[in-house]
């Protein structure tokens, strides 16, 4: 997959590459970066590229003129979709990232300041997508969050190719929780099922306690997710055991 980035600060997203799973996945081909400065596409000797709202009001606005002709000259080399970083965009999640996934290449859009001129959306911008209902001083984070995410889901970005099937929110669940060496950290002991050998007891063991940790942590996830028979039976369960644990104490 490609990526381009619109940004007035390269050197901050290209940091999203020099390690871990993305740095990995330039060095197998896997991904490709290439950002672009809408600095280089600005008219005046200043290289000025926001200007004050109409309308009056605080703060500075990102000029049309530059981000069209840096998003058209890149449609030139990556036909993929164009997103813009906002927050007043769609909230990103696990569905998004998969549908993002299945791209051969992405345009993001980094804004800064108050924003971009509208008409940059209406023209070019096919998605508009938000990490959290929050304000960041510009698009460069989630940008940076969007390629890790992606990244993840492609072929031979991961040492294991369960590795992503496994994660939180994969099939609309938290993740179950982990455990490794040594076997009794401090009084608190690995769970025994972990330790069987047993391969379907384990897979059990850990379906359950992802539903559990979802009903605990993040109803909203359940009610999103029509559970099956067995699902709900583990759900159950885990509620059951969490009562008489309760009790005890």
């Amino acid at each position: 997959m490609r990526f381009d980035v619109i940004t007035l600060f390269p050197a901050l997203v290209n940091a999203v590459v020099e390690s871990g799973v993305t740095g990995r996945a330039v060095e197998r081909d896997i991904i490709s970066l290439h950002s672009w400065n809408p600095r280089d596409y600005a008219q005046d000797v200043h290289r000025t590229v926001d200007d004050r709202p109409y309308g009056g009001g605080p703060g500075m606005v990102m000029k049309a003129d530059c981000l069209l002709q840096a998003i058209r000259d890149i449609r030139r080399e990556n036909p993929g979709k164009v997103v813009y970083l906002s927050p007043q965009g769609r909230l990103l999640n696990q569905t998004m990232v998969s549908e993002l996934a299945a791209q051969t290449g992405l345009i993001l859009l980094c804004g800064r300041y108050e924003g971009i001129d509208e008409r940059v959306i209406a023209l070019e911008v096919d998605l508009e997508c938000s990490v959290g209902d929050y304000v960041l001083s510009g698009g460069e984070l989630g940008a940076m969050v969007l390629i890790d995410a992606v990244t993840r889901l492609l072929p031979g970005a991961l040492g294991h190719a369960e590795s992503a099937a496994q994660d939180s929110f994969f099939d609309g669940l938290l993740d179950c929780p982990h455990y490794t060496r040594p076997e009794n950290l401090e009084g608190l002991v690995t769970p025994a099922v972990l330790k069987s050998g047993n391969h379907a007891d384990i897979a059990r063991w850990r379906k359950k306690q992802a539903l559990g940790r979802t009903w605990q942590r993040r109803p909203e996830l359940l009610q999103a997710r029509q559970l099956t028979d067995s699902e709900r039976v583990l759900l159950d369960e885990y509620i059951n055991e969490l009562d008489r644990s309760t009790e005890l104490h």
